[in-house]
């Protein structure tokens, strides 16, 4: 995700059930890229090849759920403030997304390029269910905080810090990407039994007659504890 907005709901008990889902996806298919038409009028170049390929060990099918042996139970509801991802080099602060006026889905600032945000229509880290966190791959200007999240494997650790200064660990399960047209709305937004969270930005071919990229780099992880502080 570069640039553009999701469209969402109101918070449900466990991710986002029913129609809504349908909507979400749907809105995910306006995510842009690289915001071509403000690159071609500065002057800059498109996004350099790094920034469209897509490791080969990232699949096209949801990686499966979690082993319930190995998932932790599950955290008391704090908002999340801070994002760290050691194998990629990620430390971010996150901000909180509601919805605008439309019913679409607030995006972080496309100048800040160190800058996630939780959609605050889905659970809070940590607790059961899967929450959504989105970032920026690049704008016109370079890379985004999520620009490498394609470079993630299993067992990864992704460790969010919350409001109430607990860390939340989470162990990755699997990359995918995924045409936009077919986002897989259901098991990203979706009702899940285990604490779970989903990282979401843009990838894949760059589409320069319509700015943005053609796909989206999906990361589904569980939580495997506390980090102790």
């Amino acid at each position: 995700m570069a640039y553009g907005r999701y469209r969402g709901r109101s918070e449900a008990p466990q991710g986002i059930g029913g129609g809504a889902i349908v909507a979400v996806g749907l809105a995910v298919l306006a995510v842009g890229g690289f915001v071509v038409l403000r690159a071609m009028a500065g002057g800059a170049s498109l996004p350099p090849a790094s920034a469209q390929e897509i490791p080969a060990t990232v699949g096209t099918a949801v990686p499966f759920p979690a082993d319930p042996s190995g998932v932790a139970p599950p955290l008391p509801p704090s908002a999340p403030v801070q994002i760290e991802i050691p194998a990629v080099a990620v430390r971010a602060p996150v901000m909180s997304l509601g919805r605008n006026g439309d019913g679409t889905v607030q995006v972080p600032p496309l100048d800040n390029h160190n800058l996630a945000g939780w959609y605050d229509g889905s659970v809070m880290p940590g607790q059961d269910g899967s929450s959504v966190i989105l970032g920026h791959v690049d704008s016109y200007t370079g890379p985004s905080v999520f620009f490498a999240i394609k470079n993630l494997r299993a067992g990864d650790e992704i460790d969010v810090v919350r409001a109430d200064g607990s860390v939340a660990a989470f162990a990755v399960d699997g990359v995918q990407k995924v045409a936009k047209a077919l986002f897989p709305a259901g098991d990203v937004y979706g009702d899940v039994a285990y604490p779970s969270l989903r990282l979401v930005t843009c990838g894949g071919p760059f589409d320069a007659a319509r700015g943005q990229y053609l796909d989206n780099i999906v990361v589904y992880a569980h939580l495997t504890g506390v980090v102790a502080t």
